[in-house]
């Protein structure tokens, strides 16, 4: 049995792919190794979203090249959304890279190094055509069992003008609402009670099947049919999020009172230039009609600062913003150019010290808020998915409420108890702190 060694980069919908690669070069006869030095094979999923995932994935390759080196007989194969974005182009600056292959590829990574050792494959760049997963394509999780991203989209529609998804992954494509019931059963019974729902644009769902089925359709058949215990919505365009959507998750508790809803900005100008369909009065009535409906929910957004024609005043409406609604989990990013994207082009570029000295003043400002949001959950017991010894020390488990997304949010620290990976127990928070809280599990009524 050969080894091969997979490093995954970027985003949770990319790690899917890197989930689809282990299963089906597991089901090849291939057996993973964490250690590349192993490996007959060294695979890297790259992201070529932003300049910044591009440069990181070149950074890794650097270092896969130096293993093969020492190494002259091991293969290394390049996947994903680099390779789809800049395809030949890659070719002569990473010579030492045998195989490359775009995002449509990753069930065919063992077919295709197969025809590489046996000489039937002449080119060094595959882009295969556009594949949509089914629950029947091979998956190995890469995360702790208890939680799963479910994948029920690629592509987009959307068009941001500074965004290269629709170029490297496609058009919209929806899979079927009982492909994805399929494979969410299946998840459940390999343990998953955490299951995470993710798109470019989830609330997009279904809009290009011409069938009637949306993500509210979705949400009610993984109700119906599973027994997930928690179901989480993630990357919910503002404009998509409907009021049966709202109302599904104040009459469940099965669907985390937790939605992820990229903004990117609240100014009308720059909303406009970055072809985002809505306005910032319109975010803020959108906050306040969710939690009208849903008391209590966290919402967590994303915003792109410095973009092109950006005023400081401009700007300051996002800090605006953030200190009236209060928002649970902000991201903040640094915009930055990206090569075929239409903003590339605009005029009113910002200097790059600028765009930099934003994004850190907005997440300074979202620091102090989030010290005194936390607070809310004092004194309150709330449900905990216990993931295992904390990162900082083996003094403490740690897990998240059904207010924390995975990877992306602040933890729970459990400072008194006892609980197992995968348990769901009550926990009294007792401290909270800018981004993590703290508490003891306690007896079940």
């Amino acid at each position: 049995m050969r080894n091969f060694h997979l490093l995954s980069l970027g985003c949770a919908k990319n790690l899917v792919d890197s989930e689809v690669i282990l299963g089906t070069m597991t089901v090849a006869g291939w057996q993973f190794t964490e250690d590349p030095e192993n490996a007959d094979v060294l695979i890297v999923n790259t992201c070529g979203f932003i300049q910044a995932a591009v440069e990181e994935a070149i950074d890794e390759i650097f270092e896969l090249v130096k293993i093969k080196e020492r190494h002259p007989d091991t293969r290394l194969v390049v996947v994903g959304c680099l390779v789809q974005r800049y395809k030949e182009k890659l070719v002569e600056d990473l010579q030492e890279v045998d195989l490359f292959v775009g995002t449509e590829g990753v069930v065919e990574i063992a077919k295709l190094l197969a025809k590489l050792d046996g000489g039937e494959l002449l080119q060094k760049v595959v882009l295969p055509a556009r594949f949509l997963m089914t629950h029947e394509t091979p998956r190995l999780l890469s995360t702790p069992p208890f939680r799963a991203w479910l994948k029920i989209t690629e592509g987009c529609n959307n068009r941001c003008s500074y965004c290269m998804i629709p170029t490297i992954r496609g058009d919209l494509r929806s899979r079927s609402l009982e492909d994805l019931v399929k494979e969410a059963q299946h998840l459940e019974m390999s343990g998953v009670k955490e299951l995470s729902l993710i798109a470019q644009d989830s609330t997009a769902y279904g809009r290009d099947r011409k069938s009637g089925v949306n993500l509210e359709l979705l949400v009610r058949h993984l109700l119906d049919h599973t027994s997930i215990p928690w179901l989480r919505l993630l990357y919910l365009y503002p404009t998509g999020v409907s009021e049966q959507l709202l109302d599904m998750i104040a009459g469940n508790d099965r669907i985390t009172p937790y939605l992820d809803i990229p903004m990117q900005h609240v100014n009308d100008g720059i909303l406009k230039a970055m072809n985002r369909h809505y306005t910032g009065d319109e975010l803020y009535r959108l906050i306040e009609k969710i939690r009208n409906r849903i008391p209590g929910i966290a919402l967590r957004t994303t915003f792109l600062v410095g973009f092109p024609g950006e005023s400081e005043k401009a700007f300051m409406e996002i800090e605006e913003f953030l200190r009236q609604v209060r928002i649970d989990h902000v991201g903040v990013f640094p915009y930055a150019n990206e090569e075929g994207a239409p903003s590339e082009k605009f005029a009113r570029q910002l200097p790059e010290k600028e765009k930099q000295k934003r994004a850190e003043a907005l997440l300074a400002v979202q620091a102090e808020l989030s010290a005194e949001i936390q607070k809310k959950y004092l004194g309150r017991v709330e449900p905990v998915l216990v993931e295992g010894l904390s990162s900082e020390t083996d003094l403490l488990l740690q897990g998240r409420t059904r207010y924390q997304a995975p990877e992306v949010d602040g933890c729970l620290l459990i400072n008194d108890g006892i609980a197992n990976p995968g348990d769901i127990v009550p926990v009294l928070i007792t401290e909270a702190l800018t981004y993590d809280l703290i508490g003891a599990v306690v007896e079940k009524e």
